[in-house]
């Protein structure tokens, strides 16, 4: 015990010494020396350490942030000041193609650009989480770094596998924290249920996402869930900010704080507090598995959802089986300084690669969204709506939802009608 005791004080006296030079440091590498020289009975208590002091440098910075934030954190058409450089009237925008159908859908969005001669030149980035031999994700975030906005695909992340996700790693290394996706009835697909039209609002960066976990002995796992109010507070005031710049009078927080008290719990409190900020916005809260089976009986008394971020990609699902399914989900994701656009929905679509049959709509009104972020805003407009007007024509529409034809002929479709 005595020899315990004193292990803990000298481990206690070097975290005091990292918590100062704890600004540079990954905590999560701080965590893993602890575990590799077997100090489990201390790894509580120095998280809890280490974890309050991160919450408190990451309020300082906060402060400092906020004193010179430079756009609001809901706008489409951003300042100049964080747009991409133009260069003789046009932007560098990264494109990331992703797996599984990742590239026939950034294809049709390239053939619209370039029917439309809308001023976007693309930086391609070939990542992927099947195939190794293309670039990495460092160098997405090079990419994502000059150019300050993408558009994405998805990547594919093996179930079961020890990798990590690379949708998250590049979420995380750019602190790209609020996920943004638009579920809506779209005129000419039928659907069960008609009025749905909500914006669902996801933290990104934290929750069960933390990417902290570890087996502490055989068969036994622990998953840390990080809640914080610094960035409980930043996705709460984006999704105030979004319905306050879209007319939307309903802010919802989604949890599990009947049973997860301290950190869904912290989540709620801190969306009701930002809400008392915000004059002429209603807030309540749902717990979650309730709002699931909200969503599938009434969802039109949804209007802006913000949640943590698992219950965020549940309910993103959910809302794209209501209104037809993945392919019809736009969805953006934001940081302070980078944004990058991609469906709402992440599915890859493995099974249907390379078949010509996937519908592009997700990926086309994403790059829309796109559009209006840069301010192309006339661009924007056209293209969703020539979108919007052959899908309700009903004549050329991709097998998903009811009809026979390729992703080209879809896309061709589009192009005649801008055309016309």
């Amino acid at each position: 015990m005595s020899v315990q005791i004193f292990n803990f004080i000298t481990i206690s006296h070097s975290v005091n010494s990292l918590l100062e030079k704890l600004e540079s440091i990954n905590i999560q590498s701080i965590l893993i020396v602890f575990y590799s020289f077997g100090y489990f009975q201390f790894f509580h208590c120095i998280a809890f350490r280490i974890h309050n002091h991160i919450i408190i440098t990451m309020l300082r910075r906060s402060a400092i942030a906020q004193s010179s934030a430079i756009r609001s954190l809901a706008t489409y058409a951003s300042p100049e000041a964080v747009l991409p450089k133009k260069y003789g009237g046009r932007y560098t925008v990264t494109l990331i193609p992703g797996d599984g159908i990742g590239k026939e859908i950034t294809d049709s969005v390239k053939t619209i650009f370039k029917s439309q001669n809308v001023p976007i030149d693309w930086e391609i980035v070939d990542v992927s989480g099947v195939d190794e031999t293309g670039h990495s994700v460092s160098e997405a975030v090079e990419s994502l770094k000059r150019n300050k906005v993408g558009l994405k695909g998805i990547l594919f992340t093996p179930v079961g596998s020890t990798g990590k996700s690379l949708n998250v790693a590049l979420r995380k290394e750019l602190d790209i924290y609020a996920s943004l996706v638009l579920i809506k009835n779209i005129p000419g697909v039928k659907s069960r249920l008609d009025g749905i039209d909500f914006a669902l609002v996801r933290e990104n960066t934290e929750g069960e996402y933390s990417g902290l976990e570890h087996q502490s002995y055989p068969g036994v796992v622990e998953s840390l869930k990080i809640m914080t109010r610094f960035k409980s507070e930043r996705i709460a005031k984006f999704a105030f900010d979004f319905a306050k710049k879209n007319n939307r009078k309903l802010v919802t927080a989604i949890h599990k704080a009947n049973i997860m008290k301290l950190g869904d719990g912290l989540f709620r409190q801190t969306v009701k507090d930002v809400g008392q900020d915000y004059s002429g916005i209603e807030v309540n809260d749902l717990i979650v598995d309730n709002a699931s089976m909200q969503a599938v009986a009434k969802p039109q008394q949804f209007d802006v959802l913000v949640t943590p971020n698992l219950y965020g990609s549940i309910l993103s699902n959910i809302g794209a089986a209501l209104i037809g399914g993945p392919g019809l989900v736009p969805g953006a994701n934001f940081g302070r300084e980078y944004a990058v656009f991609e469906p709402g929905c992440r599915h890859v679509g493995l099974d249907i690669k390379g078949q010509n049959t996937a519908n592009p709509t997700a990926m086309i009104l994403s790059s829309a969204m796109l559009l209006r972020h840069l301010g192309l805003n006339d661009h924007a407009d056209k293209i969703s709506a020539a979108t919007y007007e052959v899908i309700a024509e009903g004549s050329i529409r991709t097998k998903d939802i009811g009809g026979t034809s390729s992703t080209t002929e879809f896309t061709d479709a589009i192009v005649d009608k801008l055309n016309a």
